[in-house]
C-alpha cells in the first residue's frame, strides 16, 4: 500500500476549536486518529460478522442475504492484532463488538479475552440482538466484557414475531435477565419503531426497561436496509417518540454532558436504576437531530474494513496488509496505522442523510455494524 503525503493527521495537544476543513494537521508526539474538522476517534465499533439469526423487517429480506465467505471474515487472531494497534498506537479507548449478530461468532470470547488483555485496557462492551445471550453472558463476562446493549423493540410477542419474523422473545427477555445475574452495570435495550402504529406500544416497552432497571435508548431509523426502502416521510422521528413516552411517563431534561454520546437523554421522576441512580431514557436522533460534529467513532468490518462513518462511500481494505506476508511485524502494524490515519482524515464534515444528492450505502446496517 502507498501512502500519498497529505498531511496526515495527529492528536493534537489540546482540544480547542475545531480546525477548519483545510488546515494543516497539528502534529503530537502521542499520535492518534483525528480528522480534518479536529474530531478525535476513541470509540472503535468492531463487526465479528455480518451474519444474523433474526430477520427484522426493517433490516434485511426474509430470505436474508448472501453472507461473506468464510475465508474473507477476519480470524479471532486478525482481530485482536487490528484492535491491538487502534488502542496502542492509534488512541481507541473503547471497543465495541457488533454485527449482523456477534453471539454467532463461537470465538467471541476468546476476541473480547484477546483485546482485554491488552495495554492500555480498553472498555469492552457489546451490541447483540439477546437470543443466545443466556447461555453466553457468563463466559463473555469471565472474558472481560464491560457492557452490553441489547436490541428489543417491542415486548409484545405477536408483535416481535412479525417484526423479527422469529418467536424468540423470551429468549431476548431470558438474555436480558442473565446478563443482570451476571453482574453488568447499565444494561441498555436498543430500540427502533418500524412504523407509527408501534408508537402507541412504545410506553408499554418503556414500562418494561423502568421495571426492570434497563436503560431504553429508542433511534430514529436510519436508511440503511438491504432493500432500500427507507422512506423519510414515513420515518418515525424523535419528537414522535418522545410524545409517545410523554403521554404516559414525565421526562425531565437530563443536566449531565453528553459528550459524545449518541443519545439525548431525559430522567423519569419516580423510577431508578438498580444502583439507586435516577432513571433514564435516551433518544438517538441520527436524522433529524444529527449529532455528527461530535463523532469519535471509527468502524472495522467483518472483513476488515475500515469505515470513518456508517454512511461513508467509500472504505479501507486492512486484509492485504495482514495477509501479504511480505512485511515484518513492526512493518505490518505501521502499514495499519498510516492506512487507519488516512481513512480518518478523510472522513466527511457530517453523514449527508439530510443532502439532496444523499445516496445510501451499498452495505446495509448488518454487514457494517451498529
Amino acid at each position: 500500500m502507498t501512502v500519498t503525503a497529505l498531511g496526515l493527521p495527529q492528536r493534537r495537544h489540546s482540544q480547542g476549536r475545531r480546525a477548519a476543513a483545510n488546515a494543516e494537521p497539528v502534529y503530537a508526539e502521542d499520535p492518534g486518529l483525528i480528522d480534518r474538522f479536529g474530531r478525535v476517534v476513541r470509540d472503535l465499533r468492531v463487526s465479528v460478522t455480518d451474519r444474523c439469526n433474526l430477520r427484522c423487517t426493517y433490516c434485511m429480506p426474509a430470505d436474508g442475504l448472501d453472507w461473506l465467505d468464510n475465508d474473507a471474515v477476519l480470524t479471532t487472531g486478525e482481530f485482536v492484532r487490528i484492535i491491538a494497534v487502534a488502542v496502542r498506537d492509534l488512541g481507541v479507548r473503547s471497543v465495541r463488538f457488533t454485527g449482523g449478530e456477534p453471539l454467532l461468532r463461537r470465538d467471541l470470547e476468546a476476541i473480547v479475552a484477546g483485546v482485554a488483555a491488552l495495554y492500555p485496557r480498553p472498555e469492552i462492551a457489546l451490541t447483540t440482538n439477546g437470543v443466545g445471550l443466556r447461555h453466553r453472558i457468563d463466559g463473555l463476562v469471565a472474558a472481560g466484557l464491560d457492557r452490553i446493549n441489547v436490541s428489543l423493540d417491542t415486548v409484545d410477542p405477536e408483535r416481535f414475531a412479525r417484526i423479527t419474523r422469529r418467536a424468540r422473545l423470551t429468549d431476548v427477555v431470558d438474555g436480558l435477565a442473565a446478563a443482570r445475574r451476571a453482574g453488568l452495570g447499565t444494561i441498555k435495550v436498543n430500540a427502533v419503531v418500524p412504523d407509527r402504529q408501534d408508537l402507541a406500544r412504545l410506553p408499554e416497552l418503556a414500562r418494561f426497561c423502568l421495571d426492570h432497571g434497563y436503560q431504553l435508548r429508542v433511534i430514529e431509523q436510519m436508511p440503511l436496509d438491504a432493500d432500500h426502502r427507507w422512506n423519510r416521510t414515513q420515518m418515525v422521528t424523535a419528537d414522535d417518540i418522545l410524545d409517545a413516552l410523554r403521554s404516559e411517563f414525565t421526562l425531565v431534561d437530563d443536566d449531565r454532558p453528553r459528550g459524545s454520546a449518541p443519545a439525548d437523554t431525559w430522567m423519569v421522576p419516580g423510577h431508578h436504576t438498580p444502583g439507586g441512580e435516577p432513571a433514564r431514557i435516551g433518544v438517538i436522533a441520527s436524522i433529524t437531530r444529527p449529532f455528527c460534529g461530535d463523532c469519535d467513532r471509527t468502524r472495522l468490518t467483518a472483513d476488515g474494513m475500515i469505515r470513518n462513518c456508517l454512511f461513508a462511500d467509500s472504505e479501507t481494505d486492512l486484509r492485504p496488509i495482514l495477509r501479504s506476508g511480505a512485511r515484518t511485524s513492526e512493518e505490518t502494524d505501521a502499514a495499519i496505522t498510516a492506512a487507519w490515519r488516512a481513512n480518518t482524515w478523510a472522513k466527511a464534515a457530517g453523514h449527508g442523510v439530510n443532502d439532496p444528492g444523499f445516496h445510501q450505502p451499498d452495505r446495509p446496517m448488518s454487514a457494517i455494524g451498529g
